[in-house]
C-alpha cells in the first residue's frame, strides 16, 4: 500500500503504510492557564471533532484506548492569588499517565489580580510564573508534560549584546529542568534560541499556510502577477520569514532597514532614525509586510508612509501576533488615511474586542492546526508534514490562481 498523501486525515493515527493503529502516549489532557481559556476551549473542540471522525474507521478505538475520546480534555486547575500578590496552583483533576499539554499566552495582559487592595495586570513574568507553578503541581505524575507558548517568552531578549540577560535562553534551560518534554510555539523572534537545549523538544512552528489562506479568502483580488504584488520585510532580522512568502507566492521581494541612533538608548533599545528601503519600484504595486509580530505599530506605519510616498497602492500587514501595545488610535487613524487596508494576526494570543471589531483587521484562527499538533504529539508520529506548509500552500494557491481564471472567463 502506498503511504497516504499528505492531507489524508488519517495519516496521523496510523503508521506510514496505514495498516496499524499507532498507540498513543497516554490519555490526553489539556491544561489552559490564565488568559487561555477561550483558545482552549477552541482547541478541544477541534481535537474532539477530530477524534470522533477516527470512530468512522474503528468503532472500538474508545475501549483500545480509554479516554482517547472525551466530550472534554480540559484537566481543571486553580491559580491562587493571595493578597500580597504572592501565588500557588492547584490541579484540580487526576492528571497520573496523562500527556499533558499546558497552554499558556504569557502577553494576556486582560487577566487580573489584586496585591495589597490594588489591581494588577499580570505580565508575561507572572504568566511564566504560574506555569511553572502548574508543572510544580504535576508532580511527575503525568507520563509526559508538553508547553504549547504561542509567543515565545522573552523571545526578544535572545542574544547577548553587551553585559544584559538572556532571559529566552534560560527560560528552555529552566522547563527542561523541570521536566517538560517538549517546547511548541509560533514563529519565534529568532528561532536559533533553541540552541540553548540542543537534546530538548523545541518545535519551531509557521502560520504562513493559515496567514495565506486567510489573505486570499479576505482579498479576493489579489493578484500575484510580476509587478502587481511584492512582499516587503520591514527589517533585515525578518528577511529569511519574507524570503518563504515571495518565494511561495511568487512574488519580488524588498526589504527596510532600520538606520539607528547608537548613541542613545530610550526604552530600552537604540532609537529609530529612519526606514531605508531595499528593492525595486513599487509603484503601482499592492505590497505584503511580513512580520513576526506588531508590538506598538510605530515601525509598520513608518515604513507605509515610506512605501506609499513611494506610489505604492494597497498595503497589508501579516504578522503572528498583533500586540498593539500603544493602543489601536493610530491604526484608525492610518486606516481612515488609506495608508493600511487590513492587518492580518493569528489568535494564538489575546486580542481586545476593539481590535476584533476593527474593519481592517482579520482575526487568523489557529485552534484547528494546535488541535491536529496536539493529536499527532500524542502518538509520536512525525510532524514533518504539519511543521512544513510548502505543499499545502502550493495547493491553496493553484486553487486561488484557478478560480480567479474561472472567474475571468480565461
Amino acid at each position: 500500500m502506498h503511504p497516504p498523501v499528505a492531507d489524508d486525515k488519517n495519516y496521523y493515527i496510523y503508521n506510514q503504510y496505514g495498516d496499524n493503529l499507532m498507540a498513543p502516549v497516554g490519555p490526553v489532557g489539556i491544561i489552559p492557564l490564565l488568559g487561555s481559556a477561550d483558545f482552549t476551549e477552541s482547541v478541544n473542540s477541534y481535537l474532539l471533532q477530530r477524534r470522533t471522525e477516527y470512530q468512522e474507521i474503528k468503532p472500538d478505538i474508545g475501549s483500545i484506548y480509554p479516554g482517547f475520546i472525551r466530550q472534554d480534555y480540559r484537566i481543571r486547575i486553580k491559580n491562587y492569588r493571595f493578597s500580597s500578590g504572592e501565588g500557588k496552583a492547584v490541579i484540580l483533576d487526576t492528571v497520573r499517565g496523562h500527556d499533558v499539554f499546558i497552554i499558556t499566552d504569557v502577553v494576556n495582559f486582560s487577566v487580573t489580580y489584586k496585591m495589597f487592595g490594588l489591581v494588577n495586570h499580570m505580565s508575561p513574568d507572572d504568566h511564566y510564573q504560574d506555569l511553572k507553578r502548574v508543572i510544580l503541581a504535576d508532580a511527575g505524575r503525568s507520563r509526559r508534560i508538553n508547553v504549547i507558548m504561542p509567543f515565545l517568552y522573552e523571545s526578544r531578549q535572545h542574544r547577548r549584546n553587551t553585559r544584559e540577560s538572556l532571559d529566552c535562553a534560560y527560560m528552555l534551560e529552566e522547563l527542561f529542568d523541570l521536566g517538560v518534554d517538549n517546547i511548541l510555539t509560533f514563529d519565534a523572534h529568532d528561532d536559533r534560541v533553541a540552541n540553548a537545549i540542543p537534546t530538548g523538544g523545541f518545535e519551531n512552528i509557521q502560520s504562513a499556510y493559515q496567514i495565506i489562506k486567510a489573505l486570499v479568502n479576505t482579498i479576493p483580488d489579489l493578484n500575484f502577477s510580476e509587478g502587481r504584488l511584492m512582499v516587503v520585510s520591514p527589517d533585515e532580522g525578518g528577511i529569511t520569514r519574507a524570503m518563504y512568502y515571495a518565494s511561495m507566492l511568487g512574488v519580488p521581494l524588498g526589504t527596510f532597514y532600520k538606520r539607528r541612533d547608537y548613541t542613545q538608548v530610550i526604552g530600552g533599545r537604540n532609537p529609530i532614525l529612519a526606514h531605508e528601503f531595499l528593492g525595486d519600484s513599487v509603484e503601482g504595486m499592492d505590497i505584503l509586510v511580513v512580520d513576526d509580530m506588531i508590538a506598538s505599530g510605530e515601525s509598520i506605519l513608518d515604513l507605509a508612509r515610506e512605501l506609499k510616498s513611494r506610489k505604492a497602492n494597497r498595503i497589508f500587514a501579516a504578522v503572528t501576533f498583533g500586540l498593539f501595545t500603544d493602543g489601536l488610535a493610530s491604526f484608525h487613524q492610518a486606516y481612515a488615511d488609506g495608508l493600511i487596508d487590513r492587518v492580518f494576526a493569528t489568535n494564538l494570543i489575546y486580542r481586545t474586542p476593539e481590535l476584533l471589531a476593527s474593519p481592517w483587521f482579520t482575526d487568523v484562527n489557529m485552534a484547528k492546526f494546535v488541535a491536529l499538533l496536539i493529536d499527532a504529539i500524542n502518538h509520536d508520529a512525525s510532524l514533518s508534514r504539519l511543521l512544513n506548509p510548502t505543499e499545502k500552500i502550493r495547493t491553496l494557491l493553484d486553487k486561488y490562481r484557478h478560480d480567479q481564471s474561472m472567474s475571468a472567463g480565461i
